[in-house]
């Protein structure tokens, strides 16, 4: 099952880091947050990943093409192209990584739209590439095949500026994305999709996710809510990346589910 992790955006808020990198690139615990991302689902036995790429997507590719030679011991002799690697354990050797250039100023829905061609399985995954939780990833999927419907997306409960979801035994009945209070779940990312999302889609710059796509399948009974009571948290802002980087020096880090 492919996993799909939306990389292209500005991540304006984040104007520190991300003018010299995009943000999913932004570090925590020397590592990107895209990494952690990664991790989670790996360590769930998903490793086949698509990667929405669009502002400096070319230093994501950069990242990943060097990784062994940034993350490992390393010998290299003058003259020769190929240098000896040395690892003992490498976790992240049997990851499999399509890169595909969705366009800098592409909107969420036209990125997904735009890996189409790569989804072969009728089932698969999507999140943002600045969330990170704690989520049970099986307990997710297993939800999602549970009800039938198009989409599930994952309802999580952070004391938050971000929209809310109105929900009726699981359903999503709105998407709505002017928050009304502190207590109703919001959009954490971390979706599962059956293909037929796609005809929701179109291959437009200006196709949104949320606003739109969401919203459509709502109204359709299409739209489930996973409901996530434990950690989430986004790097949205330097505050949060502060506090992300706080959680892991201090080894308290809830979305480390792996060794």
């Amino acid at each position: 099952m492919k996993v799909v992790i939306l990389c292209g955006g500005l991540g304006t808020r984040l104007r520190e880091e991300s003018e010299f990198k995009p943000k999913p690139l932004v570090e925590i615990g020397g590592k990107p947050i895209l990494w952690h991302i990664m991790k989670i689902y790996s360590q769930n036995g998903f490793k086949d990943f698509v990667l929405c790429l669009g502002y400096k997507g070319h230093m994501i590719k950069d990242y990943f093409y060097h990784y062994d030679l940034l993350e490992k011991d390393s010998t290299i002799t003058l003259g020769s192209l190929e240098p000896i690697i040395h690892c003992d354990n490498n976790s992240e050797k049997d990851w499999t990584i399509t890169f595909v250039d969705t366009g800098e100023e592409t909107l969420k829905g036209g990125r997904l739209k735009r890996i189409e061609k790569y989804i072969s399985d009728d089932i698969f995954m999507v999140t943002y590439g600045d969330g990170v939780a704690d989520i049970n990833i099986k307990s997710l999927i297993d939800f999602h095949k549970s009800h039938g419907k198009t989409a599930t997306l994952t309802g999580v409960f952070p004391i938050s500026r971000f929209g809310e979801l109105i929900t009726e035994n699981s359903r999503v009945l709105k998407f709505q994305e002017k928050p009304q209070s502190d207590t109703k779940p919001i959009n954490g990312g971390f979706f599962v999709f059956n293909k037929k999302i796609f005809n929701y889609l179109e291959d437009r710059e200006d196709c949104d996710l949320e606003f739109g796509v969401l919203e459509k399948l709502a109204q359709d009974s299409e739209l489930m809510m996973y409901t996530h009571k434990g950690f989430w948290q986004c790097m949205d802002t330097p505050r949060e990346l502060e506090y992300l980087k706080k959680a892991w020096k201090e080894n308290k880090a809830p979305w480390k589910i792996w060794n």
